[in-house]
């Protein structure tokens, strides 16, 4: 299963991190993999290309991704870097509907 651990506090995602295989299909046909991915790495793309900014990537081939975001951004910044990845979660959410079996998404404050 894929586990997605979103850190949320005064409204504000600083990070968040996956781990884990879903294990819905043999390696290279897994949809749910590949759309988690697809989504989140899209997702990372557009902050860094968008908004100029270097989030902390942490990744492993185990299936390990870590973002998190600096602090400190100009308020618009910081804004459109908020848009776009809760645009990510709201993607992850729909994937998490259809397929809460091999994907499961938590907030933490």
């Amino acid at each position: 299963m894929i586990q997605v651990t979103v850190k949320e506090s005064s409204n504000r995602v600083s990070f968040f991190e996956m781990s884990g295989h879903a294990d819905y299909a043999e390696h290279g046909q897994d949809l749910v993999c590949a759309g988690a991915s697809a989504v989140s790495f899209g997702a990372v793309n557009a902050i860094m290309e968008l908004t100029r900014i270097e989030p902390v990537i942490e990744q492993a081939d185990s299936g390990f991704l870590k973002v998190a975001f600096p602090e400190g951004l100009d308020e618009k910044t910081d804004e459109q870097v908020q848009l776009l990845v809760r645009a990510m979660i709201v993607s992850l959410k729909t994937i998490e509907q259809d397929y809460g079996k091999y994907i499961k998404i938590t907030f933490t404050a």
